[in-house]
């Protein structure tokens, strides 16, 4: 789906550019990362030299049940003797732990000794924060947080449960609201997101359902079980002639300028579906699997092209699909969960053409042969010695760089990897995170020409941004991508770092958020395939 700040997309009724920001109701308090580490001793006085920098120590009161936040105890410096320092292993050396909401504290930074003569002592270490699996209980199998960490992949060091709880506040008090959606949920854009005649003021896309439903399945209490099935029931007062929901709806629901279906919406619906089934079950008021199975069998019927391609949606007309292809749409891990349940097509197919493709566009003459850097949209051409080629889409589809589209793509590249240990999702991964981990999550801006160089949308185009001038739509998924190799420990720590912030939101609250979200769900080993799961007890 068309991100707001990107270029038009093509229906048989409008051209549009869009995506959502939201408002509504305050999420439930819930039990998060609850020990907070001890306070920082006091480091000793230097008896000699001067200029070093004091050992610290840092630590945290735990916050109060249900969304206190927590106090801050950091323990005072001596004087550094010459050369001296103290570096915080887990936390910003000298600063007091910050407790999530939710009840949930800090976590005390573990002080070096400083070196050099009289060097201050190091901060004491806090107790390491707690970690799931949380045992099922009242009719939910996998109750965040789940914390289960896979083997082929890389985890930030020491991050929090809480940094997921807050980012989950955060996104559902200003992302969700009931107004204009007939009696359920939706979730709708902000003053941060620009309008449009396809995306006017307040408007709702299935894209922002579609992750809405993703959050909500994976947070997973019986609170979010019905906000997932108010966020469905929506989806579905929206639907078009092929059961698939049109992609943009009018903030009080009565008029639909977008019109069509986007099938990364309705791949992202189906798999929150199937998560469902393993989350609470089907035996209630909705069958999520059956579902799930209707969702499948309309994607393949009104969005595969040629059987073996995901294109943009159902409604683009008798036209070449080849030639506007959005490679941030291809989800082989989804893929591959599909053809569990309806195994009477041929979703091997749709994955090689996925992985085929991205090899094709990643060339010499684009640039991007070592950095990964897909482009937007794009064209596929065979010529008649069967060679195949990526170039840009013709007008107005030809956003040939990496925006807000394509920087998804790690994302949905590194879950094949990760749960499935597909070594082409892997190479991938390598480039991208190579390309990344080199420019350094403080320097990455919201945009790309394919050859690495800037082509910023709203980034500083020649300074550093600040936090505030990054999107967590570019970093989130660059950081799960890097999640590849332990090689790139430090980026993957930093990006989480700055993800986990809540301030990386220069591309808009309704698409950074959701981004926030998933990207801090996966990197704390809560984003998972269920359907391989076992429910703790």
């Amino acid at each position: 789906m068309r991100h707001p700040k990107s270029a038009l997309y093509r229906s048989p009724f409008v051209a549009f550019a869009g995506v959502l920001a939201l408002a509504g109701c305050i999420a439930p308090g819930r039990t998060g990362d609850t020990t907070g580490g001890s306070a920082g001793t006091t480091g000793a006085a230097g008896t000699v030299g001067a200029g070093g920098v004091a050992g610290t120590g840092s630590g945290a009161v735990s916050g109060t049940s249900g969304g206190g936040r927590g106090g801050s105890a950091a323990g005072t410096s001596g004087t550094a003797g010459t050369g001296g320092s103290a570096i915080g292993t887990a936390g910003t050396s000298g600063s007091a732990g910050t407790g999530g909401t939710t009840g949930t504290g800090g976590v005390a930074g573990t002080g070096t000794a400083g070196g050099g003569t009289g060097g201050g002592a190091g901060g004491t270490g806090g107790t390491k924060p707690p970690r799931g699996p949380t045992p099922a209980a009242n009719g939910v199998n996998f109750p965040f947080p789940q914390n289960r960490e896979l083997s082929r992949c890389t985890y930030p060091v020491n991050y929090l449960n809480s940094d997921v709880m807050d980012a989950y506040s955060k996104w559902r008090t200003d992302t969700v609201t009931s107004m204009g959606a007939n009696g359920f949920r939706r979730v709708q854009r902000l003053s941060t997101d620009p309008v449009s005649t396809s995306t006017p003021a307040g408007s709702t896309v299935s894209e922002g359902i579609a992750y809405g439903m993703l959050i909500a399945v994976y947070m997973g209490s019986k609170d979010d079980q019905m906000l997932f099935d108010d966020l469905w029931k929506y989806s579905q007062a929206h639907k078009n002639v092929n059961g698939l929901m049109n992609w943009s709806i009018s903030a009080d629901g009565n008029m639909t300028p977008g019109v069509g279906a986007a099938t990364d919406a309705d791949e992202d619906i189906a798999f929150a579906l199937l998560m469902a089934d393993k989350q609470w079950g089907s035996a209630g008021s909705l069958n999520y699997l059956n579902l799930a199975k209707a969702q499948i069998n309309s994607i393949w019927l009104h969005e595969i092209v040629d059987s073996k391609l995901a294109g943009p949606g159902d409604g683009w007309g008798p036209t070449n699909l080849w030639g506007d292809i959005n490679i941030s749409y291809f989800a082989p891990f989804y893929y591959r969960l599909f053809k569990m349940v309806d195994s009477g097509h041929d979703w091997d197919a749709v994955i090689k053409t996925s992985y085929d493709t991205i090899m094709f566009s990643l060339t010499t003459q684009n640039g991007n042969a070592n950095n990964g850097l897909v482009p937007a949209w794009c064209a596929s051409n065979t010529n008649s010695s069967g060679v195949t080629t990526i170039s840009g889409s013709a007008p107005p589809n030809n956003i040939f760089w990496h925006q807000y589209d394509s920087c998804r793509t790690p994302f949905r590249i590194a879950l094949d990897w990760c749960f499935f240990g597909e070594t082409r999702a892997q190479a991938y991964l390598m480039k991208t995170s190579s390309f990344f981990s080199g420019i350094g999550a403080a320097n990455i801006v919201d945009g790309y020409n394919l050859d690495g160089t800037k082509h910023v949308q709203f980034s500083p185009a020649t300074t550093a941004p600040t936090l505030a001038q990054q999107s967590a739509a570019f970093l989130g998924p660059s950081g799960v991508g890097a999640m590849v190799s332990p090689t790139y420990q430090t980026f993957i720590n930093e990006s989480y770092a700055r993800v986990a912030t809540r301030q990386t939101l220069v591309g808009g609250a309704y698409y950074d958020e959701s981004w926030m979200v998933m990207s801090l769900l996966m990197m704390t080993g809560n984003f998972l395939d269920y359907t391989t799961q076992t429910p703790a007890h």
